[in-house]
């Protein structure tokens, strides 16, 4: 791409002249491998779950379960030391981002993503070697705890290294890497299952080693961005990355407001205490509800369960891992959709989209469910012709939440905070959704045992409920600048102007910053409020 500058935010905005380096691409390449890391284990729990030998492995009573025609069709894979496997993973990434946040600030990003890098590595043998349940529990929480560090340090990497008109792109990057790790494992997992022996289950488990490698490489060689050097007070050393990364000797205007943005930051001493005051509290419950509904979608719970729910269904255990393959696949395409169209059709138009797609896709699939697959094995399966129409259904589901609710969970709050709370808000953002995704995975496969086919309808109205909440309570943001949402978008809105009344101290020591600084500054700050929430 040409050399350019960058012209902010309408509304005015500093300019900054950048080239998209080699560098650079090289460096965000081999970051984004963070979310591949964390995207193949949410997809290869699924399938290692389904597989006959990992189960008598390790949940023989699972295992004997699945063999018996008399138990239920939906409770076959009811168990908690099972869920257990799963979720385990989202509860340790949610303790260790608050000690990521910490070393992400006083380190670096760079080492915080090599500590990522060497936590995966240490999960991914412990799991292809396990022995027991306590070794293969252990070697989750040790990639749960990758997945905190890589979470923390891969995204801020990516919008501190990267020229700021392609910022978004490369964020997206780490998005979609995370789909593509999902189906990465499903089609291993596919292979994988095929292999003779009982051992296939440990070759999926074990091929996680490949991003967690290439992840800990890039950690070695990558440059440390200019902002942590700056913020840790090595100026000379950020100019001089600046000038690599940037391509050019013009790098004064950019590196002063650095500098500036460094400083403000650490002015910044009570973020949550602000972030409670009245005139904040429509972000903050935006925020919050949007991390909760995403969950509630049931999107997890089919991510983390395909092949698992899929045999559940009556389908084989080959067919069942295809079927996961395909999902997979609809999820990566689905995600490209939402680069292209986000900032042309806004963001509550794909989200009402959404929800209508979402909900006929669960009710149809519980009514298929409810008339032709009874809770006896023996007396039901679910023929090909509508086994086929459910994965239909299914990918119907997950294309729409891939487009909707998956990227847009994350960044409606990113850019609705006001710049003196948003780094609270953005913690508070991602231990929700942490917390709530550590809940679906723990209780999804007993829900299914007791909703039964009920579970679908269970997360339709689910789906039905945060629809109306988009309708009336979400305002646009499409094309509106960070610092003008108060005036264009919350002083408008028929519920939220009336929060918009507090005065309170807070946001006078930002009035002088640039737009440019505003969006550049907002990283900076997350990071020292995480470390004040620690304290």
């Amino acid at each position: 791409m040409p050399a350019g500058g960058f012209s902010g935010p309408k509304g005015g905005g500093t300019e900054f002249e950048a080239k998209i380096t080699p560098i650079v691409i090289i460096s965000c390449i081999m970051a984004a491998t963070g979310g591949l890391m964390f995207g193949y284990d949410v997809g290869v729990s699924g399938g290692v779950t389904s597989m006959p030998s990992f189960l008598k492995k390790f949940f023989p009573v699972v295992y004997r379960k699945t063999k018996n025609e008399i138990d239920s069709n939906y409770c076959k894979y009811d168990n908690q030391g099972l869920q257990l496997f799963t979720s385990s993973l989202y509860l340790a990434g949610l303790t260790s981002t608050f000690v990521a946040s910490f070393t992400t600030r006083k380190l670096g990003r760079k080492p915080t993503m090599l500590i990522a890098g060497v936590f995966f590595l240490c999960g991914t043998v412990l799991n292809a070697a396990a022995q027991d349940l306590a070794m293969l529990i252990i070697g989750r929480i040790l990639l749960g705890c990758g997945v905190g560090f890589a979470n923390q340090a891969v995204p801020l990497f990516l919008s501190e290294i990267a020229p700021t008109r392609i910022r978004g792109g490369l964020n997206i990057l780490f998005q979609l890497n995370i789909t593509i790790g999902i189906l990465l494992a499903n089609l291993i997992n596919y292979g994988t299952n095929k292999i003779t022996g009982g051992w296939g289950w440990r070759l999926s488990l074990g091929l996680a080693g490949i991003p967690a490698g290439l992840l800990t490489l890039g950690a070695i060689f990558v440059v440390e961005t200019p902002n942590s050097l700056i913020e840790r007070g090595r100026l000379e050393e950020g100019k001089s990355v600046l000038r690599r990364i940037r391509g050019t000797d013009n790098i004064e205007p950019e590196f002063l407001e650095l500098v500036e943005a460094s400083r403000v930051a650490k002015e910044v001493k009570h973020p949550f205490r602000n972030l409670l005051k009245r005139r904040n509290r429509p972000q903050l419950i935006i925020a919050v509800a949007l991390q909760i509904f995403q969950q509630f979608t049931g999107i997890n719970a089919i991510m983390f369960y395909a092949p698992v729910l899929f045999n559940t269904l009556g389908f084989g255990n080959d067919a069942a891992l295809y079927s996961a393959v395909i999902t997979g696949a609809v999820n990566v395409v689905s995600t490209g959709v939402s680069i292209y169209s986000v900032d042309k059709l806004g963001r509550r138009i794909l989200l009402l989209e959404a929800g209508i797609q979402m909900f006929l896709a669960q009710v149809a699939i519980a009514i298929i469910l409810g008339l032709k697959l009874k809770d006896n094995p023996a007396e039901s399966t679910l023929p090909k012709g509508l086994a086929i129409l459910v994965v239909v259904f299914v990918c119907m589901f997950v294309s729409s939440f891939a487009w909707s609710w998956g990227p847009l969970g994350w960044l409606i709050p990113s850019e609705t905070f006001p710049l003196e709370t948003r780094s609270a808000g953005q913690s508070v953002t991602v231990c929700v959704n942490l917390l709530f995704t550590f809940v679906i995975a723990q209780a999804f496969l007993s829900m299914l045992c007791h909703f039964k086919y009920g579970i679908f309808l269970f997360f339709s109205g689910w789906v039905f409920i945060m629809s109306v909440f988009v309708l009336f309570l979400l305002p646009e943001t499409k094309n509106i600048p960070i610092e003008e949402m108060t005036e264009r978008v919350w002083k408008q809105h028929w519920l939220w102007k009336r929060f918009m009344d507090d005065h309170e101290g807070g946001g006078a020591v930002f009035n002088g910053l640039s737009p440019g600084l505003h969006f550049r500054h907002s990283v900076h700050v997350l990071f020292l409020s995480l470390s004040l929430c620690e304290s």
